[in-house]
């Protein structure tokens, strides 16, 4: 693959929303919330290509890893309706480590997850949950002014925003990161959740998280 420059990346984000990659992809729409049966082959907690990113206590009891995409309109709902909640109530008060990895169902994702890496020490979550709570206006045809105004919201200059889109390390690491979980684990749709090691499919309400998780922490 040769290196990306922005304009080669504008014109793939913009290929990508025009065939409407959101939700429809090689990969698979999310299917509908529920468990099913681990398959996971290989090392599950150790890290990939690129540092995880973790929000909670290295020993948390129980521990989420989500793969998911940023232009996957399940995912969006799941983090704007049940994230709150879980983090409030279980990563908050130590209950629960969230690992998210990135699993980018189109170009437009990959960009947007390489612009959450390139926010900056502290920013990563941030920025995550503000690109999932504006998913409606960025990911359009012409995505690139809104996210150059999340970018710079996040402190980013244009050109730390032109330097991010082109860095072809991040976007190869991006894309290594999406190919392991898709050969090791099995992931195929997002979002996709392994709770201690336990995978389940599908966008989860904050009662279907709390029939997971509680009684795991009974266990312990």
């Amino acid at each position: 693959m040769q290196s990306r420059n922005l304009l080669t990346a504008i014109a793939a984000i913009v290929v990508a929303a025009a065939l409407g990659y959101f939700a429809w992809t090689k990969y698979g729409a999310a299917p509908a919330a529920g468990a099913g049966p681990a398959a996971v082959t290989g090392d599950l907690l150790a890290p990939g290509p690129l540092p995880d990113q973790i929000l909670g206590k290295a020993d948390a009891p129980v521990t989420i890893i989500e793969y998911a995409s940023m232009t996957c309109p399940h995912c969006a709902d799941f983090h704007t309706k049940t994230y709150p909640t879980l983090k409030e109530k279980y990563i908050d008060t130590g209950k629960v480590r969230l690992i998210f990895r990135e699993f980018p169902l189109d170009e437009l994702a990959l960009t947007a997850s390489m612009l959450a890496r390139c926010a900056g020490d502290g920013k990563y979550f941030p920025m995550v949950s503000v690109l999932f709570q504006h998913q409606r206006t960025w990911a359009v045809r012409d995505p690139v002014p809104q996210l150059l105004l999340i970018a710079r919201q996040a402190g980013l200059s244009q050109k730390a925003f032109e330097d991010c889109t082109g860095n072809q390390k991040l976007y190869n690491d991006i894309v290594a990161t999406r190919e392991r979980a898709t050969k090791a684990f099995k992931v195929d749709s997002t979002p996709t959740f392994f709770i201690n090691g336990k995978v389940h499919r599908g966008e989860l309400t904050v009662s279907e998280l709390d029939r997971v998780i509680e009684p795991l922490l009974k266990t312990q």
